[in-house]
């Protein structure tokens, strides 16, 4: 390996090698500017800021030992930054061609010989004379996950900071946490879950807090049993979960990919009736996309009464401050979604009931060690590990915190953001949510043979959001407090 060579993490090659016939583990995102930018203004802003990030720069070298990130040198910003104009068709809006456009690129794969990421720039969104350019982004997971890629967003706007740059220390190409997960699960393995809790003590003090528990006190043997005991139950859940429900939403996934997204809604009003029903901002989202996507099995035939779905929802592992670091660390909960419930408000509650079962859970951590561990695999073995995840599984669902105030690129306002997250094994729909220049977006794919119309789940997200906010106003006061 040569001085330049940076070895890859096992969680981040998870992530590379991730990608199959049917999902390929690319995050693509839309801007929408106003008014228009120019190509040449687009690729000199790229050049002079997300090429600081050095992780851009490099492309993917796998070797007998693993893999590794390495300089390229005939690195070239024009293959990354490229021009692109939409086919005009008849009765078809420029956002409808957008989203067309979006769901081709979805399945297209990035050149492994360079670089994993591609801008596509369209500078005529709404034709000559318009005011509007798009900037479709491509990326492919194993660069970061969501939370690092607010921050490569925020970094290459107007004014933005770039990242932090210091000299290498021992230790910066490690896993992190996987070091710290792949410890807990091996005790837990070797002991045979020994309830006495020793094994599990050394690991878990080992894995957050190591000075915070007093290792002869009651207290600290105390919390050492608690953590003990919920390790115990977690692994346990995740081991005995069964599969998903039987929707016409579940089945192999195909290579081609559907995308939509409809207008953000106000986040005001969101929080609103999150104070309201005394739940958070997630529980009032996570309800609307349940009822929106019950809406519309039932239009399509399905009997979903008292029926729900699984929806894989990533749990961010890193502080916000080591955002700029790139790289994956985020873990994994199962999200049950009452599709079959109608009433929204009870929707909303029975949401807000799942999220308190998993505080304090230690789910998302054992499902970052078990995605350390599938890095270590061959690549059959860790496909049939990631599909356990998948068949767990109906959706991947993503909800990522943006800026409050909308942003400024190349002088133009970035008027709308969405993104789509990639899904793993056949799980055939990603839902995502944004939150940014205070509205909520909601971003859609699908895989095109077992959803075709993702764009008529989105249009119902607004008038299941709204039938939520007139029951919410309905209820007695004393209720609703």
């Amino acid at each position: 390996m040569s001085k330049a060579a940076e070895r890859m993490s096992r969680v981040d090659t998870a992530w590379l090698r991730m990608d199959t016939e049917g999902n390929l583990m690319t995050i693509v995102g839309v801007w929408l500017l106003e008014p228009r930018v120019a190509y040449e203004a687009v690729v000199e802003r790229f050049a002079n800021a997300l090429l600081k990030y050095r992780r851009f720069r490099q492309k993917v070298v796998e070797d007998a030992v693993g893999t590794s990130w390495v300089d390229d040198p005939q690195f070239d910003i024009r293959h990354h930054v490229l021009r692109e104009s939409l086919p005009r068709a008849r009765g078809r809006s420029p956002e409808q061609a957008l989203q067309s456009r979006v769901g081709e690129l979805c399945a297209e794969p990035l050149d492994r010989a360079r670089p994993l990421w591609q801008m596509h720039v369209v500078e005529a969104l709404d034709g000559p004379g318009g005011t509007q350019s798009a900037l479709i982004m491509r990326i492919h997971h194993c660069i970061a996950d969501g939370i690092a890629l607010m921050s490569v967003m925020n970094a290459i706007t107007d004014g933005g900071k770039p990242p932090p740059v210091r000299a290498a220390k021992p230790g910066d190409g490690s896993d992190w946490l996987s070091e710290a997960v792949l410890r807990p699960l091996t005790d837990l393995t070797v002991k045979a879950l020994d309830m006495t809790g020793r094994g599990v003590s050394k690991s878990m003090e080992a894995l957050s807090h190591p000075r915070s528990l007093g290792a002869h006190s009651l207290g600290g043997s105390m919390e050492v049993a608690r953590i003990g005991f919920q390790v115990i139950n977690d692994v346990a859940a995740l081991a005995l979960m069964p599969d998903d429900s039987a929707t016409r939403l579940k089945g192999r996934a195909q290579r081609v990919k559907k995308v939509a997204w409809g207008p953000p809604l106000p986040l005001d009003e969101v929080k609103a009736i999150g104070r309201a029903l005394g739940s958070s901002i997630n529980d009032v989202l996570l309800a609307s996309v349940a009822g929106a996507i019950g809406a519309y099995l039932r239009d399509k035939g399905e009997d979903v009464a008292g029926k729900q779905i699984r929806a894989m929802v990533p749990v961010n592992l890193r502080p916000l401050n080591q955002a700029h670091q790139l790289g994956n660390r985020f873990g994994l909960v199962p999200l049950t979604l009452p599709i079959g419930v109608e009433n929204p408000v009870e929707r909303v509650y029975a949401v807000r009931a799942r999220m308190n079962e998993l505080k304090g859970s230690y789910q998302p951590l054992l499902a970052f060690g078990v995605l350390a561990l599938s890095g270590l695999f061959i690549k059959p073995v860790q496909d049939a590990v990631i599909n356990l995840f998948a068949k767990k599984a109906t959706a991947v669902m993503t909800n990522v915190p943006g800026p409050s105030v909308p942003l400024k690129f190349c002088g133009a306002t970035v008027k709308q953001v969405m993104f789509w997250v990639p899904a793993s094994g056949d799980i055939g729909m990603g839902v995502s949510i944004l939150s940014y220049g205070g509205g909520v977006q909601f971003g859609l794919i699908t895989d095109a043979k077992l959803c075709p119309d993702p764009e008529q789940i989105v249009q119902r997200f607004g008038p299941e959001f709204e039938k939520l906010l007139m029951t919410t106003l309905m209820l007695p006061w004393q209720e609703a407090a």
